[in-house]
């Protein structure tokens, strides 16, 4: 069945709030949207809703973890990100465990429009130092990376989806963070996605191997620490990896690929996909996903124009 990212972060949070008293959690007058209300309904001693004040939400949060809570900070991606400088100082350079959840990200959010959409958010995060970045591609993946969270006193991110995502893991799946997971072979191209682009990329392998393109997808749901091996092997492999990506191809995956390409003397061709110095727009999550070529068909049509 398909879900949403934050509906699968809200499910977790209330079964991960029953198993550990620390865990607290803020939010940004948005609890409805980022689905912490899940948590609020049941640990109401526990939430605290801080209104449309996200510094002060990230300044209260450092506070938090400071005195031993566990504390999940939440609003759109675009939001809370955008209060960079009190994350850069409060929770990056003072090494606070605050776990801050972005939702609604990415040109997927449909009519809400670029104003809420969160096309930079990775690119900022990637780059704080002591930061972790991370992307869940299904139900499955972001329940066992808030678990990660929880049991990792580390500042980290997590970029969350409004739209549903399909499964794309197996019941026997385990999160490793930092380490991309194989999920289609391919011996001509390797494509390289995370979060709400991965199961749109396997439907565009399928549709490319029955071109007699054999394309292999892999999925990078941690975006820092980048898995370097897998860049690696698979850039050598195939001699092409193309990165897709609900995100401005500057700072996001894409650049995390190239930097890892570009210093390990692997060689190999890139391909960036994703919106190229752009800030999306308004419309349906399906027209907006098949304008900029990030629903099965475009993305195919792209690997066959990079080849």
């Amino acid at each position: 069945m398909a879900v949403a990212s934050r509906k699968s972060f809200g499910e977790a949070l209330l079964d991960l709030g029953g198993k550990d008293d620390k865990i607290v959690v803020l939010d940004a007058d948005l609890s409805k949207s980022t689905m912490s209300k899940l948590f609020a309904d049941e640990y109401p001693d526990r939430f605290f809703e801080m209104g449309i004040s996200e510094a002060n939400m990230i300044g209260a949060g450092a506070g938090l973890a400071l005195a031993g809570k566990k504390p999940f900070i939440c609003s759109f991606a675009c939001f809370v990100t955008g209060r960079y400088d009190t994350i850069r100082i409060s929770v990056a350079y003072s090494q606070t465990p605050v776990r801050i959840v972005g939702t609604h990200v990415g040109i997927g959010i449909g009519e809400d429009g670029n104003s809420q959409m969160g096309l930079e958010d990775v690119g900022l995060m990637r780059g704080l130092p002591n930061m972790t970045v991370i992307q869940p591609g299904d139900d499955i993946e972001t329940k066992q990376a808030v678990k990660w969270m929880v049991d990792n006193d580390v500042p980290s991110y997590i970029r969350l989806t409004r739209q549903n995502l399909e499964s794309v893991n197996g019941s026997d799946y385990t999160f490793e963070l930092g380490k991309a997971v194989e999920l289609v072979p391919g011996d001509d191209i390797t494509i390289m996605a995370s979060g709400g682009t991965v199961h749109n990329s396997v439907l565009a392998a399928e549709m490319l191997k029955k071109e007699g393109i054999s394309a292999g997808v892999v999925n990078v749901h941690t975006i820092k620490p980048i898995d370097t091996d897998a860049i690696v092997k698979y850039a050598g492999s195939t001699g092409h990896i193309f990165t897709v990506e609900d995100h401005n191809i500057i700072g996001g995956l894409g650049t995390a690929v190239a930097e890892v390409m570009a210093t390990s003397g692997v060689g190999g061709k890139l391909t960036r996909h994703g919106l190229h110095d752009a800030f999306g727009e308004s419309g349906t999550y399906d027209e907006l996903y098949k304008k900029y070529q990030l629903d099965p068909e475009g993305i195919a049509a792209v690997v066959k124009s990079s080849m």
